[in-house]
């Protein structure tokens, strides 16, 4: 079997997305501690611009730049646009086990949604381990009573947010690149945070940490972009939305390796969990694919 069939293409491709994102978030988080929330976001989409522009370019996409502005391009992308409008703040202003776990919901409404829509069929059992799923990243995250707050609201608008904009990347024409889209979704996002900024905060003089910092952010942004547009494109939503899990998996991750904290027994058990049923479903999807007669 090779690797453009491989059941695993689209969870990997979501792993790799959820990877790249927590480390986008982490270092917009250590920037926010000097710099407004909107002026971290527009920053770090200039930063994006520098390491995608060129990128296209090399990757012969040059010709495609329009399809940037193409509709259905857009309408995905202002759902991005939108939610990260609430996310930064949320991330600005609460812990983020707590912005971790209210973001959570998100599988669960796009497979709600990807049954409505395109009428995919979840079956009881996949969402039972999606359900366990969900409970093994609450166990991760463990939210705390401060996260109840209107920071709280903000992140679940960023959750539901990001559901329409899975749901509507699945509309986008397969000859649209997963570049084109992600860098369009860069711009898009500048565009708000630069008017957002200005309508809202004072300008901050950045450090030389704070360039680095968003720099970072913005080639790993592009990353996350990239993955998570091509995961629900190359692979089944019931296959691809569990492995969203991982999210909170990296973000265990990045507590230790840049906060120094250590998960404890019950967050160990939350990623065994989150794990277990990514895998599951992946397997049984697999064993079904293989039990269908060829005509």
């Amino acid at each position: 079997m090779s690797f453009a069939s491989h059941p695993f293409r689209g969870p990997l491709f979501m792993v790799i997305a959820t990877c790249s994102y927590v480390i986008n978030d982490t270092l917009m988080k250590l920037a926010t501690e000097g710099l407004p929330p909107y002026q971290v976001l527009m920053l770090r989409g200039c930063a994006g611009l520098i390491w995608g522009l060129p990128l296209m370019l090399v990757l012969g996409y040059g010709r495609q730049l329009p399809l940037v502005f193409e509709r259905r391009v857009l309408a995905r992308n202002l759902a991005e646009t939108v939610a990260i409008l609430c996310y930064v703040v949320a991330l600005a202003n609460m812990p983020i086990a707590d912005a971790s776990a209210l973001g959570q919901i998100t599988p669960l409404l796009v497979l709600l949604g990807a049954s409505i829509l395109f009428r995919e069929r979840i079956g009881g059992v996949r969402m039972a381990l999606i359900g366990i799923g969900f409970i093994g990243a609450i166990m991760v995250a463990q939210p705390t009573m401060q996260g109840i707050s209107i920071y709280a609201v903000l992140a679940l608008a960023n959750a539901v947010l990001c559901a329409v904009r899975d749901l509507a990347g699945r509309r986008i024409a397969a000859e649209v690149p997963g570049m084109i889209v992600a860098m369009s979704a860069i711009i898009v996002v500048l565009l708000g945070a630069a008017a957002m900024h200005l309508a809202t905060e004072q300008w901050v003089v950045p450090q030389t940490h704070h360039l680095l910092l968003l720099a970072g952010a913005g080639l790993f942004l592009i990353f996350g972009h990239f993955f998570i547009f091509m995961a629900y494109r190359v692979g089944p939503t019931g296959v691809v939305a569990p492995f969203y899990y991982f999210f909170t998996f990296w973000a265990v991750l990045s507590g230790l390796v840049v906060f120094g904290q250590f998960p404890n027994l019950l967050a160990i058990s939350g990623i065994v969990l989150v794990v277990a049923a990514g895998l599951t479903i992946v397997v049984l999807d697999e064993r079904k694919r293989r039990l269908v007669p060829v005509a």
